[in-house]
């Protein structure tokens, strides 16, 4: 009988520790992921093909991924069941935003770099 309480018990505290262990791992490479963003578009804006607000707006993001990983990082530190599941969806709502946030700067990328550039512009 005891076996079967926590054979029902292990699965969701596994599965929650596993989603946080997702949200940690894919948070951290994001901040990668926008940080390498900033760098080619920095490239493009010296070479006087286009100029943006995207590079901000990814360190804004990328910003916000930092957020996510580190709820999650805590989440998974915490001792408390209560806490790690405040932290950890906490973590999952910035995860979210951050990666609605990713899309909405890729069609600002994609949207400049397809205007030609303005005669005189480089």
């Amino acid at each position: 009988m005891e076996g079967e309480t926590n054979g029902q018990r292990d699965p969701n505290s596994h599965l929650e520790h596993d989603i946080c262990i997702h949200i940690f791992t894919v948070s951290s490479a994001m901040v990668g992921v926008c940080l390498t963003v900033i760098g080619l578009i920095r490239v493009v804006i010296t070479l006087g093909r286009a100029d943006t607000l995207a590079d901000d707006l990814l360190a804004g993001d990328a910003l916000l991924f930092l957020i996510s990983c580190l709820l999650s990082y805590w989440a998974l530190r915490s001792g408390g069941l209560r806490r790690m599941h405040r932290l950890e969806k906490i973590a999952d709502v910035i995860f979210i935003v951050a990666m609605i946030g990713m899309v909405i700067i890729c069609a600002v990328v994609t949207y400049t770099i397809s205007i030609p550039p303005r005669p005189g512009a480089g």
